[in-house]
């Protein structure tokens, strides 16, 4: 009887290890929302349009990483993510205007880009054997969530200790640090010759032309939306709306004193639950329709969302919300890239995932600049909340009719 493929492989550690990373710092920027407001005088919406931004341009780096990574080869495009991150962290360090934070933002989300889930998804995905490859995938996503259980309470920490700028130039290193798993992001080419000599412009027409691919498209929108929104405004949400951490209380024995640390620990909570979540994703994704799956998904967080604003919001609500938000909250991701690999193949899985990935940021895009817009016109974030549950819902009506079948090369 033959052995099964392994599981673990150095691909998959050392793809974890580089999302752990690249996540943990980007799941931070909501923590700097009060801090950069506060010293520079600036409206809720300048900096979480300088967010937005970053995530705009993650969504227009993605599709263009992964082609890069399938032309130039997938070292050299994590390399080049992660020189333009720090970069771009660097110079946001020195930013003392709302545009240059804008500006500079734009780097930091390229460099997401180059080392988040589009280029290192497509590696892991060709590194696993069939029978893997939908729980390879969901270890992976779930790598950046283990980044973000300790990215925002990491950032909280450190800014008790010394400023911003410095907190930046300190992510900036570790991002660089990370390169050293370069080595072991090493993949096998396809071995089909039909698929080898396919075409990326073949793929992309073939894409384009079925519908599922532009119904899986507009159905990851709301899921940016939603995690823009939470990580970027969720700290300062918990922060004004929540009630006061009473002492002698079980939160304030366990170190929770304050509304604002409530705001970290609880995206460091959502990350914490998510990890279970993606996990179960994959696992079902081996054995279920995947399309069913996403749909169930998004009507989770459809009810969850809903449930929770129209509840008073209390530290017990808040910790409930981030458990249960957190176990639906990345669990879309290796069920909607493994929908793509099973769909189109495994040869231009990157490109074709940083397209639909494309529309999960302008969602985010959307999420966290109305969150910021709203805030100061109307004073808090309930139209903004509401519009996300309306794109909840949306998501998961469209995938209801996507075909899961394979499309075999011409």
């Amino acid at each position: 009887m033959p052995k099964s493929a392994p599981l673990i492989t150095p691909v998959l550690v050392a793809g974890c290890t580089i999302i752990l990373i690249s996540f943990a710092i980007r799941a931070s920027f909501g923590v700097f929302q009060i801090p950069i407001a506060t010293e520079f005088n600036w409206p809720r919406a300048e900096f979480s349009l300088a967010i937005a931004i970053q995530n705009l341009a993650w969504g227009i780096g993605q599709p263009l990483f992964g082609a890069l990574a399938e032309k130039i080869g997938d070292q050299k495009a994590i390399f080049l993510g992660a020189l333009t991150y720090a970069a771009g962290l660097v110079l946001s360090s020195f930013a003392v205007t709302p545009e240059a934070h804008q500006l500079y933002e734009i780097l930091v989300g390229f460099g997401i880009a180059g080392t988040g889930f589009g280029v290192i998804l497509a590696v892991v995905g060709r590194a696993s054997s069939d029978e893997n490859r939908s729980m390879s995938l969901a270890i992976a996503t779930a790598a950046g969530s283990a980044g973000q259980v300790f990215g925002a309470p990491l950032a909280e920490f450190l800014l008790s200790l010394m400023t911003w700028q410095s907190v930046f130039l300190i992510f900036a290193a570790v991002i660089i640090a990370v390169l050293a798993m370069l080595p072991l992001m090493r993949a096998p080419e396809p071995v089909d010759r039909a698929v080898i000599e396919e075409s990326m412009g073949t793929i992309l027409n073939r894409a384009f032309r079925d519908p599922s691919f532009t119904l899986i498209f507009l159905g990851f929108f709301s899921c940016g939306y939603q995690l823009g929104f939470i990580t970027a405004h969720f700290p300062a949400f918990v922060t004004e709306m929540c009630g006061p951490i009473l002492p002698g209380g079980a939160l304030h024995n366990i170190g929770i004193t304050t509304t604002s640390a409530l705001g970290a620990v609880a995206i460091s909570v959502i990350g914490l639950a998510n990890i279970a979540g993606t996990l179960t994703a994959g696992w079902l994704g081996k054995r279920y329709s995947k399309k069913n799956l996403l749909a169930a998904i998004y009507l989770g967080r459809t009810l969850v969302a809903a449930a929770f604003i129209m509840t008073p919001i209390t530290p017990a609500t808040v910790l409930l919300f981030s458990v249960t938000m957190g176990s639906l909250w990345l669990a879309t991701v290796p069920l909607t890239s493994g929908l793509i690999a099973h769909l189109y193949g495994l040869r231009y899985m990157g490109t074709l995932y940083g397209i639909v990935f494309f529309s999960h940021q302008l969602g985010s895009f959307m999420g966290v600049w109305l969150g910021g817009k709203l805030y100061d016109l109307h004073g808090d974030y309930s139209v903004v909340w509401w519009v996300g549950i309306g794109v909840g819902a949306f998501s998961a009506i469209v995938h209801l009719p996507v075909k899961e079948r394979q499309l075999k090369p011409a």
